[in-house]
């Protein structure tokens, strides 16, 4: 099954944030330049899809999508016509048009959010559980071999899975190992991460 996009909206919004930071415009100084009304009222309006995130953060996927598509999907729409519109009449070369039209060239992804409640509004959290390898990598320079680079990420992939649902990897892991030679393949499913439950822990005896 081919991988459908779903674009970050903190990335979407970046460029903007920069264009309206009055607080990094009143440090330049001299060299300042002129906040763009234009940026802050993009981050106003992309700021209202953000709230409408944290309302519903923890909900289930259904009950994601359901507010998604009752309160997110207007204000979507809304903010496609307005860029749209400021788009048409700024001047090439503005410094707003490459924002504007990074969300609008990409604009099926962005909006993909308001068609599934699975999908996150940004990335952030795939980019905080990068984070350690991109600190460590200069210390693994080498995995061997290509089979041991491959190796590597599988490792890497299910310890992070694990952790997204928080469980203890190395629990996880140990306890799999363990059953997943003996376990029939139509339950197999139960050792997933989502569904694993750890071992009931055996109550230690006394002596009579």
């Amino acid at each position: 099954m081919p991988a459908t996009p779903a674009f970050c909206w903190a990335h979407g919004r970046r460029a903007f944030l920069e264009l309206a930071d009055i607080a990094q415009n009143a440090r330049r100084g001299r060299s300042a330049t002129a906040i763009s009304p234009i940026a802050l009222e993009a981050v106003r309006r992309i700021d209202q899809l953000f709230e409408i995130e944290r309302e519903i953060y923890g909900l289930s996927a259904e009950e994601r999508l359901r507010i998604r598509q009752e309160r997110s999907a207007p204000l979507l729409t809304d903010l496609e016509a307005w860029l749209r519109a400021e788009s048409a009449r700024l001047s090439r070369s503005s410094n707003m048009i490459k924002p504007i039209n990074y969300l609008l060239n990409r604009w099926d992804g962005f909006a993909r959010l308001v068609h599934n409640g699975r999908i996150c509004m940004t990335n952030n959290a795939a980019e905080r559980a990068l984070r350690g390898f991109a600190l460590g990598r200069k210390a693994w320079l080498f995995a061997g071999s290509d089979r041991g680079a491959e190796r590597t990420a599988v490792m890497a992939t299910l310890i992070m899975t694990a952790r997204l649902n928080d469980i203890d990897p190395k629990a996880w892991l140990a306890d799999i190992f363990a059953r997943i030679a003996d376990m029939p393949q139509h339950r197999l499913h139960e050792l997933l991460p989502w569904n694993w439950m750890p071992p009931a822990s055996t109550p230690s005896t006394q002596a009579a």
